[in-house]
């Protein structure tokens, strides 16, 4: 089988896509659901959270009684939340701080309304939940609304894929990602944070691309694909750096039909839509910050020289390939099928100019570790790249290696993945970074010992989990 993204005949992809779902597909996909944990708790999660609250009840965006309501709740665990986002002040405007950017509240912003509808209707009919924006429906609404476009988004990667890639390398691939990476981390347990949606976004403009690829690019398709990339720039700034994934099938294929000033008009209109969309971002940021642009303590702590960027793949203790090295095979896969398509197929060649993009912003900000958290979580949005690179080195080891032998090195990732959330959630290990060898020796050990106990806790009761892994 031929790791080409872009070669299986029209038909035959047809014939494929029409079969449905498979079913170990679906089954990766549905068994996340009962790990949806509804919760707000961290600073990010908390900012995107206000977003989407103060407009829809306060209407502004001044964020205090957000704040003070996340931290009465949790004063030990948000006293460092509490030095930054309660005690400091943007200093042109007086407004809090507010560091993230509004695409997520936007996108949550549908799930929330029908909850805050479902409570006021539960009020009239006597229940007693507080129609305050805080009450647990409307978590619910954000947490499974982050999940729901999660799902779509995989299932974006899918079709993408199966129109390209025979079965089971398209299927694998989207369940592999989603479980063998820290992606499961952010669709599951923090939904609170943009990964979610920013997952979704990139899955929807790489899936546009392939398909405008396909049928040709009109200026309302470029214009479309702009949009999409205003909203992924929404949704986190450095996801509009995927626009160059159109923008590079659209160079080349023009440049190989010898019709490079053809190509202007719908870079242009690619161009402009992104802009337009992108241009209610500006506005918030001149009512929070009084300037045009992200709060100056943001910044200053770009470098973009990118100093750190083959720290942010290779770093043992952070690095994006130690948390997740299902992620190396996938870039490889990226490589190999950009090598096999040979000039034929820009497809891959652009995907791979939008993970290079990724790997040089990440590694300009100095906070590169992304210590505490769980994973290279700024990699989670280009998901749906690693999967199109993972799908070709899969369709190239099945006929290889066989279904058994390939499904079986996929298992080892996804447990090296599940095992460091558990390390991750029971503190067995050191959240600012990776310790070698103790967290490789807590996964053969430590993490078999208590999975059970942890399993049984984590559905009956996650608070107690949460106080036993402090």
């Amino acid at each position: 089988m031929s790791t080409a993204l872009l070669e299986a005949p029209v038909e035959m992809a047809s014939a494929r896509t029409r079969r449905g779902l498979p079913w170990t597909l679906v089954a990766a996909l549905a068994l996340t659901l009962p790990l949806v944990t509804p919760r707000i708790r961290g600073a990010d999660e908390i900012e995107y959270f206000s977003y989407l609250r103060s407009a829809v009840f306060d209407h502004d965006l001044e964020f205090g009684n957000e704040y003070e309501r996340f931290y009465a709740a949790d004063p030990r665990g948000l006293a460092g939340f509490k030095t930054t986002f309660l005690d400091l002040r943007e200093p042109v405007t007086g407004r809090h701080i507010n560091f993230a950017p509004l695409g997520t509240a936007l996108l949550w912003a549908p799930f929330y309304l029908v909850a805050h509808a479902l409570v006021l209707g539960a009020r009239a009919l006597g229940a007693r939940v507080a129609d305050d924006g805080f009450s647990l429906p409307y978590l619910a609404a954000v947490a499974y609304g982050s999940w729901a476009y999660a799902m779509a988004g995989l299932l974006l990667v899918h079709r993408t894929l199966v129109t390209r890639l025979s079965e089971p390398a398209a299927a694998w691939a989207a369940a592999a990602v989603l479980w063998g990476t820290p992606a499961l981390y952010y669709v599951t347990l923090g939904v609170g944070f943009s990964h979610a949606a920013s997952l979704f976004v990139v899955a929807l403009l790489v899936w546009l691309t392939a398909r405008f690829q396909r049928d040709g690019f009109t200026l309302g398709r470029a214009a479309a694909l702009g949009a999409v990339g205003g909203l992924a720039a929404l949704v986190r700034e450095q996801d509009g750096l995927v626009l160059v994934v159109p923008a590079v099938v659209l160079i080349v294929e023009s440049l190989r039909a010898r019709r490079v000033v053809s190509a202007l008009a719908p870079l242009m209109a690619m161009g402009t839509a992104a802009a337009t969309v992108f241009a209610p971002q500006l506005l918030a940021y001149h009512a929070i910050n009084g300037r045009y642009g992200p709060s100056r303590l943001v910044a200053r702590k770009m470098s973009y020289a990118s100093p750190h960027a083959l720290g942010v793949l290779f770093d043992p203790a952070h690095g994006l390939f130690a948390w997740a090295p299902l992620l190396l095979l996938a870039s490889a896969g990226l490589l190999l099928a950009v090598q096999h398509a040979r000039g034929k197929d820009p497809l891959p060649l652009a995907l791979a100019a939008g993970l290079a993009l990724q790997v040089w912003i990440n590694g300009s900000v100095e906070s590169w570790t992304q210590a505490g958290a769980f994973g290279a979580r700024r990699f989670v949005g280009i998901t749906p790249v690693f999967a199109c690179g993972l799908a070709a080195l899969l369709a190239a080891m099945l006929p290889r290696l066989g279904r058994r032998t390939v499904a079986a090195i996929l298992i080892v990732f996804v447990w090296w993945n599940v095992s460091l959330m558990v390390q991750f959630g029971l503190k067995l290990m050191d959240r600012q970074g990776l310790e070698w060898p103790r967290v490789a020796i807590n996964q053969v050990i430590e993490v078999p010992r208590r999975l059970g106990h942890s399993a049984w806790l984590f559905f009956t009761d996650r608070e107690r989990l949460v106080r036993e892994g402090r």
